[in-house]
């Protein structure tokens, strides 16, 4: 893993210098959100807004923040869950930019997952999953990748544990490295990579997962006057877990549209989208990772 990360920065610091300015036309960095504004261009930028790397839209944990209403089966989690995220990213500097799109960021990421069983007379919050992140994320072109360390704790309810027939409660911790790589082909972006855990709590959790997915944004949108820009948006995330047993597979897809600004400024706008989703595999909420769920809903996404 660590050979791969050196490996593509050095590889794609050429191709930086070497790039056109792609801002003259339509890119899919601009389509979602991933271009560089003209507040920010430059060879030197500390603060920058945003980033170059587009964020995962059926990741179940891509850090975008989200309210969703899924439909689960009691057996598995819930019937009736309230699943909220909100994530945030700071970034310390960006390099490379120029007048083009292409970047290199270095910025620090927080986010917290957590499940609310609305089915239940108080909304009990099932389990809480609290992420930080160190990012590095750079594009080239066609080309961009996400490469990162980060932790990851998970917690149980307290409601939760105080039912008659509640879970094990078991400490669940740990740090994974993990790598991407993505390519925009026309109106599709396909992604692929996977992660490495280490320093693991308990030490049969999973050592390393397969991570793959497609998105679809195509350059048709409806303009709303001044309120907005509407895209429709196609996605689908796979995850290969090595389980102690077994490979576990966990399917997310949704599908929906993206509203951003008519036009954007000096400063890149933020988005939001209504999503319809559907998981099945392996629990990705971390104290239920041990079960497989089914869960189908509607979300809301937005940029903070």
């Amino acid at each position: 893993m660590r050979h791969l990360v050196s490996t593509v920065i050095l590889g794609a610091l050429p191709a930086m210098l070497a790039a056109q300015d792609t801002t003259a036309t339509d890119t899919y960095a601009s389509r979602c959100g991933a271009s560089v504004s003209s507040a920010d261009r430059g060879g030197w930028v500390p603060l920058p807004r945003g980033d170059v790397f587009c964020p995962l839209v059926a990741d179940p944990k891509g850090m975008h923040s989200s309210v969703s209403y899924q439909r689960g089966r009691e057996q598995d989690l819930a019937n009736d869950i309230a699943a909220v995220g909100i994530a945030d990213e700071f970034g310390f500097f960006r390099t490379g930019s120029g007048n083009s799109d292409n970047a290199i960021q270095l910025g620090i990421a927080g986010a917290v997952f957590a499940q609310f069983d609305i089915g239940s007379p108080s909304y009990d919050l099932l389990n809480a999953d609290y992420l930080i992140t160190l990012p590095l994320t750079f594009r080239a072109g066609w080309l961009s990748g996400r490469f990162r360390v980060y932790h990851q704790s998970s917690h149980l309810g307290d409601e939760l544990l105080l039912r008659p027939n509640a879970p094990k409660r078991e400490n669940l911790s740990f740090q994974s490295l993990d790598g991407l790589l993505s390519a925009d082909v026309g109106p599709l972006r396909l992604y692929g990579g996977g992660e490495s855990f280490f320093a693991r709590d308990s030490a049969d959790l999973p050592t390393f997962l397969i991570h793959s997915g497609a998105e679809l944004r195509p350059r048709a949108s409806i303009r709303f006057g001044t309120l907005g820009l509407a895209r429709i948006v196609a996605a689908v995330d796979v995850k290969n877990v090595n389980d102690t047993t077994a490979w576990r597979t966990g399917i997310s897809a949704r599908a929906g549209f993206e509203m951003s600004r008519p036009r954007e400024g000096a400063v890149t706008g933020r988005r939001w989208g209504i999503y319809a989703q559907y998981y099945t595999g392996p629990s990705p909420y971390g104290q239920f990772l041990r079960h497989d769920v089914r869960l189908a809903g509607l979300g809301f996404d937005f940029s903070l």
